[in-house]
């Protein structure tokens, strides 16, 4: 297990219920049965808030607290580009090496491939979330 994957995951800030949230998304891996559910709170087309609850893997719970962080403040069109080219780096576009994704590479590299639907759920549910 890589360390870094634990403490990243560890930083469990954003682990929280958001009772006032205005958009929602629940997503489940049916490979291996995690689970990840989304509230965010946007305003303006900004995520001002962003909360996640999930039962899942360290892949995935990593993956979501890096989400989070990255999401907040930011418009819903940017982030949305990042689940995009997430999803790209798994088929083999390199675009999340880019120096603008500088803060996920620990996660997105070709040693945790095996278990890129883990890392890419809460992209998949965030990326649902902002299509409604």
């Amino acid at each position: 297990m890589d360390l870094e994957i634990l403490k990243i995951a560890s930083d469990t800030k954003n682990n929280k219920n958001i009772e006032n949230h205005t958009h929602f998304s629940r997503l489940k891996n049916p490979l291996c049965g995690d689970e990840i559910q989304i509230k965010l709170v946007i305003k303006k087309d900004k995520i001002v808030n962003f909360g996640y609850q999930e039962r899942s893997c360290i892949y995935c719970q990593a993956s979501a607290s890096l989400l989070s962080k990255i999401s907040t403040n930011k418009s819903k069109n940017k982030i949305n580009k990042l689940c995009d080219h997430a999803n790209l780096f798994f088929e083999g576009n390199e675009i999340i090496r880019e120096q603008k994704y500088n803060f996920i590479k620990k996660l997105f590299n070709k040693n945790h491939f095996q278990r890129k639907e883990c890392i890419l759920l809460p992209f998949k549910a965030l990326k649902k979330l902002l299509k409604s």
